[in-house]
């Protein structure tokens, strides 16, 4: 059996821990984010690893900023955003995935994706010679195995700058002193409204994506000597569709949290309804109205389902171009 990377172990098991006394990660959450973040940090590649705890890091710092603005404007609002198991999973499932793809393909001997690989022998994907050892070559490299490895990496790219696009969105556009606009109607919604959109928050989406692209070259360029001497190429892709994904992924989001999930308004107490579903509400005292969404999706799975389009989009695009 391959040896356990006791690094990334110990890693993984201080941000489960910090999840759970800094109140951001309830235990599900915790478990979930020490499996996940494990998983992801013993990948060969550790651009991929310090991207998840640049995201985790920044998307934490931003949900206690604007906390106490969704505590007046949210009813039943979680306190400093307690993630759940399956919401750690939602905002991590795309990048999660691709990055066991890319170490069963390029690594396979890699604990703990080397016990996938010995169930399932998809050690066949292996193209010879592609192997990743001593960093012979760059991972965005689109020459290596028909441009897998590039694809797989702009995977967790799109996906990371997506989400954490869309929760600086949500967690810093809410701060906005204008009341945002349904992006399918344009017209003024509550603050918090699934599917509002503001300039502050738009402009928060972008910089979050670009952050991913910023921390994905800095960190690829240092690892490794075939991409630090492909930085003049490197840099204005990862910028280029970090930005797109954190941009794009945001409204993506947007548009299917204001057409798919149902936002529910009481006009009395004037709060979004988070915690209630239609059926609670009778015996309500205040008029609960409902502004947008059908009632289909709830937020982790637009969350999920956004950045997954957003990340296959990114890699459809940015795996067979420099750009």
């Amino acid at each position: 059996m391959a040896p356990i990377p006791l690094i990334p172990l110990v890693i993984a098991a201080l941000v489960g821990v910090h999840g759970l006394r800094s109140r951001s990660l309830s235990f599900s959450g915790a478990v979930t984010a020490f499996v996940v973040g494990f998983s992801m940090l013993a990948v060969p590649v550790r651009t991929i690893g310090v991207t998840l705890l640049v995201f985790y890091f920044i998307g934490s710092k931003a949900t206690k900023y604007g906390k106490k603005r969704k505590v007046q404007l949210e009813d039943d609002y979680q306190e400093a955003g307690y993630r759940s198991g399956a919401q750690v999973l939602c905002n991590s499932f795309t990048g999660f995935l691709a990055s066991g793809l890319w170490c069963i393909a390029f690594a396979p001997d890699t604990f703990p994706w080397s016990l996938v690989n010995s169930y399932t022998h998809s050690g066949s994907l292996l193209v010879e010679g592609a192997s990743y050892k001593d960093d012979q070559w760059c991972p965005l490299d689109v020459t290596v195995s028909s441009g897998l490895s590039r694809a797989l990496i702009f995977v967790t790219l799109g996906h990371f700058a997506c989400c954490l696009g869309d929760t600086l969105a949500s967690e810093l556009g809410i701060l906005s002193s204008r009341p945002p606009i349904l992006i399918t109607t344009l017209k003024t919604v509550p603050p918090g409204t699934n599917g509002g959109v503001s300039l502050g928050g738009t402009l928060a989406s972008l910089f979050g994506g670009l952050s991913v692209g910023v921390t994905m070259f800095i960190s690829l360029i240092i690892e490794n000597a075939h991409c630090r001497s492909s930085w003049i190429t490197i840099l204005p892709s990862l910028l280029f569709w970090g930005g797109v994904a954190g941009f794009g992924g945001s409204l993506l989001d947007s548009f299917l949290g204001a057409t798919l999930q149902r936002t529910r308004y009481s006009v009395d107490k004037k709060v979004i309804l988070t915690g209630h579903s239609e059926a609670t509400d009778r015996g309500r005292k205040d008029t609960v109205e409902v502004i947008s969404g059908l009632n289909l999706l709830t937020n982790n799975q637009v969350n999920l389902l956004s950045s997954i389009g957003t990340a296959l989009v990114v890699a459809r695009f940015a795996s067979t171009s420099e750009k």
